[in-house]
């Protein structure tokens, strides 16, 4: 957006709009940069004219909590400003952002000359933005103390699954050596896949309940991976009478952590799946390469997602229409891509279907 018509400038009358546009700098930041510090003093007020800042508080040495955004149109900084006090957090450019400065003291001065309409409405904004953010912390505290429990219900479960896991490990590798033809080895194949593929999923919501992700990276060819998904899946799709279609070039190699981007796959295709309400349909997972990157996309033919959860379809407990839904898996799988540095997105239209769009870096040798 141009600098003129930002809401901070429109705060004052024409003169003093003029001056502010010509003392103030713009600068363009890109992704990942620290515009300043919790506790720096204050020196500059930012306007905010494309991309988005987000505010972060230090929690410990190595964990940081967002407490606030800033995205075209606001402005920030102002606490300082007026209080004269030291940051009270971090600012951080996310996905690269335009900003515009404005030095304090020049501010102060015509802060001083303005009429008290620009202080009035400047302090509308701040009491607008303290609510916000207080709400935000609400929220944020709320989901804190859901995922405490979810935690403490994971490792319950990871405890108790250990012993009937072992069992089924044990079982099957029984049957491998009791029966040696090609039907009976598929089959305990299956069998230990699966046994292990529960364990990772437990282990799995475990990371994120705790915000620790951990990937094991390397170079996979994704055609083979997708392949094995389809195996691994193939009488689920079969019994909810779902039609899966791979379509994915050979050459196409990603640095991922394999399991996990499965899992991925298989939380949006299941969603589908769901969503069909026993009625079938299809799924279709398609991959294409580019110079740097990847692109899968995983598109069904089902009823679409509701336009009431489309903004926050990937935040936690964000569910609708799946009597045993918990509104997590979208949420890990969203965790789990952006861990990897990719990014994901959707388009959805009601009775026609949705398509999840997942990009991701190529592997570099």
């Amino acid at each position: 957006m141009d600098l003129k018509s930002h809401q901070f400038i429109s705060f004052f009358e024409p003169e003093q709009a003029n001056q502010l546009c010509n003392i103030a700098t713009v600068e363009q930041f890109p992704h990942q940069t620290i515009i300043f510090e919790e506790g720096e003093i204050p020196d500059f007020l930012y306007l905010v004219l494309a991309g988005k800042v987000v505010f972060r508080k230090q929690i410990d040495s190595a964990q940081y909590q967002t407490v606030a955004t800033a995205i075209p149109d606001d402005f920030f900084g102002e606490f300082g400003i007026l209080d004269g006090q030291p940051r009270s957090a971090q600012a951080l450019v996310c996905e690269g952002a335009t900003v515009a400065k404005i030095p304090i003291d020049i501010l102060m001065d015509v802060l001083e000359s303005s009429r008290s309409s620009a202080i009035l409405k400047l302090f509308r904004y701040v009491i607008q933005r303290l609510r916000v953010t207080t709400e935000d912390y609400v929220k944020h505290l709320a989901y804190k103390d859901k995922m405490v429990l979810v935690g403490e219900m994971v490792n319950t479960i990871i405890h108790d699954l250990k012993s009937p896991l072992s069992g089924i490990h044990l079982s099957s590798s029984m049957l491998q050596e009791l029966h040696e033809d090609e039907e009976t080895l598929e089959w305990c194949d299956l069998i230990q896949e699966q046994a292990k593929r529960m364990s990772a999923m437990a282990e799995e919501l475990l990371a994120f309940a705790r915000g620790t992700p951990v990937l094991h990276k390397q170079p996979v060819r994704l055609a083979k991976a997708l392949r094995h998904f389809e195996k691994l899946n193939h009488i689920y799709f079969q019994q909810a009478n779902v039609d899966l279609i791979i379509d994915c070039p050979d050459d196409a190699i990603a640095d991922v952590d394999e399991g996990k981007l499965m899992r991925v796959v298989q939380n949006l295709a299941i969603n589908a799946v769901e969503a069909f309400v026993e009625k079938g349909g299809r799924v279709e997972v398609a991959l294409k390469p580019f110079p740097d990157k990847v692109q899968i996309t995983i598109c069904d033919n089902g009823p679409g997602i509701p336009e009431d959860i489309r903004d926050t379809f990937f935040e936690p407990f964000v569910t609708h229409g799946k009597q045993r839904g918990t509104g997590l898996g979208t949420a890990i799988a969203k965790s789990i891509i952006d861990a990897h540095g990719g990014s994901i997105y959707f388009q959805s239209t009601a009775e026609q279907g949705t398509t999840f769009y997942i990009t991701l870096p190529r592997a570099t040798s």
